[in-house]
């Protein structure tokens, strides 16, 4: 794990304009500077990056953060691996923190697991181009698919033995361990506790990562070996590295390609991208055979909203053109269809066409889905009525996933069009159905919320005085906007004093509070928490290293932190509506902090009014039970619920009232 120390090394070597010139052409506006956001199809430029905070923003599809979280998310790297990136740019050399015992073994698992496949890939390629059989078999093979030198090298490709003890003997000699050659699956143990290799005798086609490493393996037989074979291709199983739901074969090849030309292709199998990327078309990835998963859809989405699925012509490839569609559309994607000519795959037609002749024949031919499906389902059903009501369900049903209105509205109008029928019945047809699906999406929320140990218990009967105790609530989190200003305030300003305590120190001043201490104390007196789960980890991370050193910033140890969640949240409260200039921005930040003593009160104090009244509106709902007229002793203490609670309300509107609660008191006990 990299210490402390280096990563703040790091992040005062990195300047942010230095770090997203090398990705994105950027010009000077006063004094910051803006370019095209690489995160979305940006025709204006929308991309903010300001020197002074060290920060970017773009205001269009909302990516912002430091440098780091730029390489992040530009390059699809975990953040160990963009700190060693910022690193290996300024030549700062890595210190690793000393790691818990449990922490090293977890470590050493995992990339004791990358070693070895890494090998593999490297043993697979050596026996392609120097073995006998490898060339004689696995070149061969290769050579018929029509695949050049370069692109086998690019893709690292390989060739397994025959002999299906070669690769354990040879792993064995290399002096690595069974438990890992079983565990990458690589092998497998026989009941007499030989290894057996799991892919002797096949071509190798190594899976990566979006980052580059090699995490699993598909093996095919080979045709001469195919008679009798129940699958051709035979997968590394999943493992503590490889979770085949959020890969996608061919994205660490094609993603510079994805996001140059803002398109990807889907394909199906590996060689359909190898032919592809041969032809001059490398923005293309595959599911490798498997249907379409919501991680892989959102791994995806990160380098573009684009898709044309490319499949086979004939009625299997029409049929597995709809598949998975209602997930892309539900992500925000804009699909199309792209049907070959019958007979005819992405790899086969990509080896008998040139790279312009295939683009221009996915110009010519891709068509919006939505036109695809309704033309398609239009065919099936003749002039049957209830196939046509049928078909409206079915194409209604996707455009009511679609998330953007103005997309939605605009499909629609087309369909209404096709369908020959009235927009009104389409509308209000897709407004029932994401009514449906709101519905179910808060109830299985409330559910997993309610058994997974974190929802707050409900509030308990209150007398006149007391204190205001935990909250229950539904999702949405009715509150998330309080919480999230109120942790902006902490981000922007946590270590800031904002009043002074009873105590004293040794030279008998008042020991001051800080903004965080002032909030959290605040929360607990009243017995409150912040419902987002994720606000109180980051609370509680900051309060235990708030006092380790004088100039101790909350918002740069959030920015540093090695949790991706911490950092993304601190990049996004962090920056504001628009990167102004440094004059002004000093004005405005001594502006912000002399308002911190009345702006942060009044939030607190807004987020216990919202949590009181939706208290007070749950328990009046109990009164709408008709079974209570029988129950006098529990109607009697729902209605002393509601006076307690009526109580706590006004003593707390009294407070809201107040617009100097604490700028003319303060001390901090004095508030309460």
């Amino acid at each position: 794990m990299i210490d402390h120390q280096t990563v703040e090394r790091i992040l005062d070597a990195a300047q942010i304009v230095d770090v997203v010139s090398e990705f994105v052409n950027l010009r000077k506006a006063g004094v910051n500077y803006k370019g095209l956001c690489p995160f979305h199809d940006d025709k204006d430029p929308s991309l903010v990056v300001s020197p002074a905070k060290g920060l970017y923003k773009c205001f269009s599809c909302g990516h912002g953060g430091n440098a780091v979280r730029f390489v992040m998310e530009h390059e699809q790297l975990s953040y160990p691996e963009a700190l060693r990136w910022l690193a290996r740019k300024y030549h700062i050399e890595i210190r690793e923190k000393e790691l818990t015992s449990e922490e090293k073994q977890l470590q050493d698992e995992r990339e004791s697991m990358f070693v070895v496949n890494e090998w593999a890939c490297k043993y697979f390629q050596d026996i392609l181009q120097n073995d006998v059989d490898g060339r004689a078999i696995g070149m061969t093979y290769f050579r018929s698919r029509g695949f050049r030198d370069d692109i086998i090298k690019k893709f690292q490709l390989g060739y397994s033995p025959s002999d299906k003890y070669a690769l354990s003997k040879e792993a064995k000699r290399k002096g690595f361990k069974d438990k890992y050659l079983i565990a990458t699956g690589l092998c497998y143990q026989k009941e007499d506790g030989t290894l057996h290799d799991r892919f002797y005798g096949r071509a190798i086609f190594p899976i990566h990562t979006v980052s580059g490493k090699v995490v699993a393996f598909g093996g095919r037989v080979l045709d001469t070996a195919t008679k009798g074979v129940d699958r051709k291709y035979v997968n590394s199983p999943e493992s503590d590295i490889y979770n085949k739901s959020r890969e996608l074969y061919g994205l660490f090849q094609a993603k510079q390609a994805i996001i140059r030309e803002e398109q990807c292709f889907l394909v199906e199998g590996y060689t359909d991208v190898i032919s592809m990327h041969q032809s001059g078309i490398e923005n293309v990835v595959s599911s490798s055979g498997t249907s379409l998963t919501t991680g892989q859809i959102r791994l995806l989405h990160r380098f573009t909203n684009n898709i044309t699925l490319l499949y086979d012509g004939d009625a299997a490839g029409i049929k597995a053109s709809l598949r998975g569609t209602n997930m892309l559309l539900e992500e925000g994607m804009n699909i199309k269809i792209l049907l070959l000519p019958d007979g005819e795959d992405p790899d086969s037609f990509a080896r008998k066409h040139t790279a312009k002749e295939f683009q221009n024949y996915i110009k010519s031919n891709q068509v919006d889905f939505i036109h695809f499906k309704t033309e398609l389902l239009l065919d099936e059903i003749g002039n049957d009525p209830l196939k046509k009501a049928s078909l409206i369900r079915d194409v209604v049903e996707s455009i009511a996933v679609i998330p953007d209105e103005i997309i939605r509205s605009v499909y629609i109008k087309e369909s209404a069009k096709q369908l020959n029928t009235e927009e009104r019945v389409l509308l209000n047809e897709i407004n029932k159905i994401r009514k449906q699906n709101k519905e179910k999406s808060q109830t299985a929320v409330q559910d997993i919320t309610e058994g997974n140990g974190n929802s707050i218990p409900p509030l308990n009967t209150i007398e006149e005085g007391d204190k205001v105790s935990s909250f229950s609530t539904e999702q949405p989190n009715p509150f998330y906007r309080t919480e999230t200003l109120i942790m902006q305030e902490i981000i922007r300003h946590g270590e800031h004093h904002i009043a002074e305590t009873d105590e004293v120190d040794e030279n008998g001043n008042p020991k001051p509070i800080s903004v965080l201490e002032y909030i959290l104390m605040d929360l607990q007196q009243d017995n409150l928490m912040f419902h987002t789960q994720l606000y109180n980890e980051i609370a509680e991370d900051l309060l235990e290293h708030l006092h380790q050193s004088e100039n101790f910033s909350t918002q740069k140890y959030l920015l540093a932190h090695p949790d991706g969640r911490f950092n993304k949240l601190a990049a996004e409260l962090s920056t504001d509506r628009y990167l102004i200039s440094k004059i002004y921005e000093k004005a405005e930040k001594q502006k912000q902090e002399e308002n911190i003593s009345e702006r942060i009160p009044h939030l607190l104090i807004d987020l216990k009014l919202a949590v009181i009244e939706k208290q007070l509106k749950d328990t009046k709902n109990k009164l709408l039970d008709p079974s209570l007229k029988e129950k006098p002793e529990q109607l009697k203490v729902i209605l002393k619920e509601i006076q307690n609670l009526s109580a706590a309300k006004k003593t707390i509107a009294q407070r809201a009232g107040d617009r100097s609660v604490l700028a003319s008191k303060r001390n901090y006990n004095s508030t309460r």
